[in-house]
């Protein structure tokens, strides 16, 4: 069985004749009609049109046309990505029936590189942007953990991360605007990347926040990860955020070790002790690749000027919703009445937050010129229970300066699994860099990935 192989491994397979890219994509939709639909990480599973790309697949790389390492793999998408003629739901029962007639950008060129689209994956109910306080704030239901089905899988990438972690899909592509990739990474023990702002095209994405949402994606390895990444950025006329120059990975302008370390110390206040005690240790490995040094960050009011900026930008781009008053159509309790606040922001607030965060953009920017990668925990804590509200979990350790602050300025930063902590569950190192350092990072994570194992462990679902 293929289920927990890498994308690398998956195509040397192919490549060898071991498997086909059909029989891929069948065990890989059998797999999430079954575990799955078990942790609520599947929307719809796009069977018609994975068999029918993994049959042109097939074709292709018999006649001997490659079209790189995705060619003939499959994955899921988170479901805010449309995927014509399937329905995408932004995880909202008002919009479970919607259906666009285009794919996304970043669905093309996934499609023109060879993969194989088999599902359109759970997420948090318009990517979290309505304010929501628990796991169950999605007309799906909460999506578990596959280490420990009692978690919660981390929001708003529900179903990416459950799906790459309990091996129905090697890769997906999840959202961020504040920690929707990095949460579920850490929550379900992957490898999780957030491009720069603007590496990645967001055209027919949903729109939560058009200043701060980036795609990025989920897989085993971070190796992984930028094969991925080589695939779907780009600039892209469609979306005039993305950035003008092309990405391309591997990049032999990566520089070698060693490299310089900066740790974060007060991230970790109000950490778990099993996530303090994991991360000093693999800052310990990372030692062997470079000098460290203790930094602390710009002084800021980040986690207030995201709120201000996400809610004002949210409520623009679901006015009609809220206006026309099916936002009470929403799961979550709470989502049927904050976005209604959000209207009611100031226009000087929102350019307040904005003008603050051009100067919060040039300080991280002169930090992280004297660092190829910062260090933190992903999250201060693993994954909480699937049925509890987050304040009850403790709600000291959702209010990451550092995940406000790493968005709001648009860096790329990438997760990766460094251990267990409480209740069995993962918990994850976060690296982060300059804008445009994405080839740095990954290389970084390479590293560690080469002197540790965790990212090669499996739950046993």
């Amino acid at each position: 069985m293929s289920h927990y192989k890498t994308v690398a491994e998956l195509g040397a397979m192919l490549r060898s004749g071991e498997t086909t890219p059909t029989r891929l994509a069948r065990e890989a939709l059998e797999r999430l009609d079954s575990v799955g639909r078990e942790l609520n990480a599947v929307v719809t599973l796009t069977e018609e049109r994975a068999m029918r790309e993994a049959e042109q697949a097939e074709r292709e790389l018999r006649e001997g046309i490659d079209r790189g390492p995705l060619h003939g793999i499959p994955y899921g998408a988170k479901d805010l990505l449309a995927a014509v003629g399937y329905p995408t739901s932004w995880g909202a029962a008002p919009y479970k029936d919607q259906i666009f007639d285009y794919d996304a950008t970043v669905i093309r060129k996934l499609r023109e590189a060879g993969a194989v689209l088999v599902a359109k994956l759970a997420m948090i109910e318009l990517a979290g942007g309505a304010g929501y306080e628990q796991p169950n704030a999605t007309f799906t239901g909460p999506t578990g953990v596959p280490w420990n089905r009692e978690a919660w899988s981390g929001g708003s990438s529900s179903g990416s991360g459950a799906a790459v972690a309990a091996g129905c899909v090697p890769f997906a592509i999840g959202s961020e605007t504040a920690g929707s990739i990095h949460s579920p990474a850490n929550n379900c023990g992957l490898t999780g990347l957030r491009p720069t702002y603007g590496r990645v095209s967001r055209h027919g994405a949903m729109a939560l926040s058009w200043t701060m949402d980036k795609l990025g994606p989920m897989a085993r390895t971070a190796h992984d990860c930028g094969l991925v990444l080589d695939a779907i950025a780009g600039p892209d006329p469609a979306d005039p955020s993305t950035l003008p120059q092309h990405y391309r990975y591997p990049s032999e302008a990566v520089p070698a070790p060693p490299y310089r370390f900066g740790v974060v110390e007060s991230e970790l206040e109000n950490a778990q002790p099993e996530v303090v005690e994991n991360f000093r240790q693999s800052v310990e490995a990372l030692r062997e690749f470079g000098s460290v040094e203790t930094v602390e960050l710009p002084d800021y009011p980040y986690t207030e000027a995201t709120s201000v900026i996400i809610r004002a930008e949210m409520a623009s781009a679901f006015e009609e919703l809220i206006r026309g008053g099916k936002v009470r159509e929403l799961t979550a309790p709470e989502d049927r009445i904050n976005p209604y606040s959000a209207l009611a922001i100031p226009a000087v607030d929102y350019l307040r937050a904005m003008r603050l965060r051009a100067k919060m953009c040039r300080d991280w920017d002169a930090l992280l010129s004297r660092y190829d990668a910062l260090l933190t925990p992903t999250m201060p804590n693993v994954a909480p229970p699937i049925d509890v509200h987050f304040a009850s979990f403790d709600s000291s350790r959702r209010r990451r300066t550092f995940g406000s602050a790493v968005n709001l300025t648009g860096v790329p930063g990438i997760a990766v699994m460094n251990g267990f902590g409480e209740r069995g569950l993962p918990t994850s190192l976060c690296i982060t860099g300059r804008t445009g350092s994405e080839n740095t990072l990954i290389a970084i994570a390479n590293a560690y990935q080469s002197v540790t194992d965790w990212h090669t462990l499996t739950p046993d679902i």
